[in-house]
């Protein structure tokens, strides 16, 4: 094991510890054949950082995921993720990019679609959200329906999620760090923007 440790480094365990350390989280063993996670509170809130495995035939693919449910107060919902060859197919065939206007760079950096543009703008002009994004290499945030297979609980029909999804299984710690203070601020200033409660959803889902 040592010799594996000295060739590869840390195992994705130990750097997930140190994280939750760190962060003066919880980490959650999953043993031999279960999943890891790492369970931070952020005020009120719970971000879950975890893996999930997908089948497709005789192709398996892990993901590494986090999550943070919350009473979405006005419904507003979007998705940004970064620029790429097929992001500019979509756009060609009519998939809709919001350009926020404070950073060119930013906006042609990311593709960001939403439900609501005037929140759009007022969500991305917080400049410490755009660093924290321009910071991840690999990005996809999307807002969406929480999830109800989670360690969170049961959920009112008003409790989304914001999540986090990238191919493969991610140890670096300083970028693990940096996904939680994005998290972090994007609840605050979901809350800033009047979209969000500062609530925690396993107990307080009886917003309408």
């Amino acid at each position: 094991m040592e010799f594996l440790r000295k060739l590869f480094g840390p195992s994705k365990k130990e750097i997930w510890q140190e994280l939750s350390r760190r962060m003066g989280g919880q980490f959650v063993d999953g043993g031999w054949l279960g999943k890891d996670a790492v369970v931070v509170s952020h005020k009120e809130w719970t971000i879950v950082l975890d893996n999930y495995v997908v089948s497709t035939g005789k192709t398996t693919h892990t993901y590494t995921r986090i999550r943070a449910p919350y009473i979405n107060k006005d419904g507003f919902r979007f998705t940004i993720y970064r620029r790429n060859f097929f992001a500019d197919v979509g756009k060609f065939f009519g998939m809709e990019d919001v350009e926020i206007g404070e950073d060119e760079q930013f906006d042609f950096d990311f593709i960001i679609k939403g439900n609501d543009h005037y929140k759009l703008w007022k969500f991305f002009a917080n400049p410490r959200i755009r660093y924290l994004f321009n910071e991840q290499p690999r990005i996809k945030v999307t807002v969406k329906s929480a999830t109800p297979q989670s360690p969170f609980g049961s959920f009112g029909k008003n409790v989304d999620e914001l999540q986090f999804i990238v191919h493969g299984i991610i140890k670096d710690i300083d970028q693990l760090h940096k996904l939680f203070d994005l998290f972090a601020e994007m609840l605050d200033h979901l809350c800033h923007i009047n979209s969000a409660y500062e609530d925690d959803p396993t107990l307080k889902n009886y917003y309408s």
